[in-house]
């Protein structure tokens, strides 16, 4: 078993830091909900699309670059009005602009930066916006659901850094993430559905634990495989973290990217399970 690394803790001062600068201020606005919660999902989303376009190799103030937050700011207000459908058509239709314009060479060059890429990031980076509004437009099971999705992905995130430095061990995708283990895998799964059972029993007391435990496992796997896949993307445009903006986590993409892949799983399944009530019922 290979030991944990020295100076594991380094980071750790920067992100506890940033954690309780940032935590409060997203707890406060998913529990007041309407304008406050709109205004931070649209922020996180132009952030988002700033960082995503900057690492394509594109500038937000020029075509193809333009057409993401461009794409992204139609679909979230087809979905302030409650035209879901129209939301993922524009996501869509974003995209494939996005992809058409930047296949001009004198637009977009250089094999590191394909036109695929930066459509992508529409998809990516808006299903996981309007993903949001959806689950937070049903009431009071609304913010409980995206409490308990985003609590659980926090912990998730907890877990596996603070077991992944304990114990170290095997990597889990060394290809990918290096610094990613196994025991950080399984520490950060166990956190989530701990988080998940937590949360549950304070928003519905009498609440089955097995069904929460059994949907936070879900989300927690979701964050985790959202977190290497955001891994990969940066080790295929070789940048170590997305931006500088957050001290200790990089950018908002490499803060996010587990709830970025969380939150479209999330939606599938409060729709599979019907509108208005809470994921773990």
């Amino acid at each position: 078993m290979a030991p944990p690394p020295a100076g594991r803790w380094s980071d750790l001062g920067k992100r506890a830091l940033s954690a309780a600068l940032l935590g409060p201020i997203a707890l406060t606005a998913i529990w007041l909900g309407a304008e406050w919660f709109m205004l931070l999902v649209a922020v996180g989303t132009a952030v988002l699309a700033w960082e995503w376009v900057h690492l394509c190799g594109a500038r937000l103030r020029a075509f193809p670059g333009t057409a993401v937050p461009l794409a992204l700011l139609a679909a979230g207000l087809a979905s302030l009005a409650g035209a879901w459908g129209v939301a993922l058509a524009l996501l869509a239709a974003g995209a494939g602009v996005a992809w058409a314009i930047a296949r001009r060479p004198a637009l977009l060059p250089g094999e590191r930066r394909p036109a695929a890429w930066l459509a992508a990031g529409v998809v990516y980076i808006g299903l996981a916006g309007v993903g949001l509004i959806w689950l937070r437009d049903a009431g009071e099971a609304g913010r409980a659901n995206v409490l308990f999705i985003v609590l659980v992905v926090w912990a998730s995130d907890i877990g596996a850094y603070v077991a992944g430095r304990m114990i170290g061990g095997a990597r889990l995708a060394p290809r990918i993430s290096p610094n990613k283990t196994w025991a950080g895998a399984v520490g950060g799964l166990a956190a989530a559905i701990a988080a998940g059972g937590g949360v549950a029993a304070a928003l519905t007391p009498g609440g089955a634990f097995p069904a929460a435990a059994a949907v936070a496992a879900l989300v927690g796997i979701a964050a985790q495989a959202g977190d290497l896949l955001e891994s990969f993307i940066k080790r295929r445009f070789a940048v170590k973290d997305a931006s500088a903006l957050i001290p200790g986590h990089g950018g908002l993409l490499d803060r996010a990217d587990g709830l970025i892949a969380a939150v479209p799983v999330a939606a599938l399944l409060s729709l599979a399970l019907g509108e208005g009530g809470v994921l773990w019922r």
